[in-house]
């Protein structure tokens, strides 16, 4: 067996949640990987279910493949993000690979993914797309990026160096791809409760190293319905919905987001571009945040910050969210 200290040694963050209908296949697609990874890690967060016993069952089969493998039974509560922050801790690779319960990995997973690593220490973070596919494993006829609608442009400027400006307008970064390299878990942890772990670190590794996006899928993303999180094709009817729905509380959240990073690469002291980006973004959002109910004076502010580019640089639907900004309501 591999020595955990040894470079690119390969961990499996894995975590569950009520995770019986979809886990043995998951982890089938796992133990049949060649190479297989040195190590899985599963943390449950309160299953009421059977997950627990299923997890357990693959002991034995771990033994005879030389696979470290380790369940970790919680109590609950934690939440998605908690949840995998629990998992990469216990993890022992140099690499670890995030990996939903309800997913099916590809062959080449793994042998795809780890070479850029070991040609680049650089490389803190590596994600790619996802072959989108129903309950019952059929495909859907639709990709991740696909769906997600990512440009051509995109996906060339985040391999190109220009993954933190990027990131800072929308998340591209589907941790049931992910990869991450030991040394980013070491910086990111822990987690800010206002961000999902898979954008957090994304964004960190962008503004710390290199990330690498991988134009290929390496999964198939289960899509079932009761997806902790999941993909939603961004249609017009969506776009329109969305546009309409209530501000509630999703504003003052971007805010927040937007704090608790600046803040962060703050303490990090990380290279000054990506921190004056960073309080950049803040300011944007809060403004966005402090809009006022009646949508005639909000022209002014959405204008003033049209004019000095801030929704290109730093709204996920750009010009779109001009409009929904002035036109949703409270």
């Amino acid at each position: 067996m591999a020595d955990p200290r040894d470079a690119l040694t390969v961990s499996v963050a894995l975590c569950t949640y009520n995770s019986g209908s979809y886990l043995d296949a998951q982890l089938e697609s796992i133990f049949d990987l060649t190479p297989p990874p040195w190590e899985i890690v599963i943390s449950d967060d309160g299953s009421t279910d059977d997950t627990v016993r299923r997890a357990r069952s693959f002991v034995e089969r771990a033994n005879e493949t030389g696979i470290r493998f380790r369940v970790i039974v919680g109590t609950g509560g934690l939440g998605v993000t908690a949840n995998f922050q629990r998992a990469i801790e216990a993890c022992s690779g140099e690499l670890i690979a995030l990996c939903d319960h309800d997913d099916v990995w590809h062959p080449d997973r793994l042998s795809s993914a780890v070479p850029s690593f070991a040609n680049d220490n650089a490389l803190l973070f590596q994600h790619g797309d996802a072959r989108l596919v129903g309950a019952a494993g059929e495909p859907l006829g639709i990709g991740l990026f696909e769906a997600l609608e990512v440009s051509r442009d995109e996906l060339d400027g985040i391999n190109a160096g220009r993954a933190f400006e990027i990131y800072l307008r929308r998340n591209l970064a589907t941790g049931a791809t992910a990869i991450v390299r030991r040394s980013l878990v070491e910086k990111a942890l822990p987690f800010p409760a206002s961000w999902v772990h898979d954008e957090w670190l994304a964004t960190i590794a962008a503004a710390l190293g290199r990330v690498e996006v991988l134009n290929r899928e390496l999964i198939d993303y289960r899509q079932h319905g009761a997806n902790q999180i999941g993909v939603q094709k961004p249609t017009m009817r969506y776009r329109v919905r969305r546009m309409l729905s209530s501000r509630g509380v999703r504003n003052a959240r971007l805010a927040r987001r937007a704090v608790d990073l600046a803040e962060r690469l703050d303490e990090m002291q990380v290279a000054a571009p990506y921190r004056e980006l960073a309080h950049a973004k803040a300011r944007f959002e809060a403004a966005r945040a402090a809009l006022p109910a009646n949508r005639l004076r909000r022209i002014g502010p959405v204008v003033r910050e049209l004019r000095a580019g801030s929704y290109a640089r730093f709204a996920s639907q750009g010009r779109l969210d001009v409009v929904r900004d002035l036109l949703q309501p409270v």
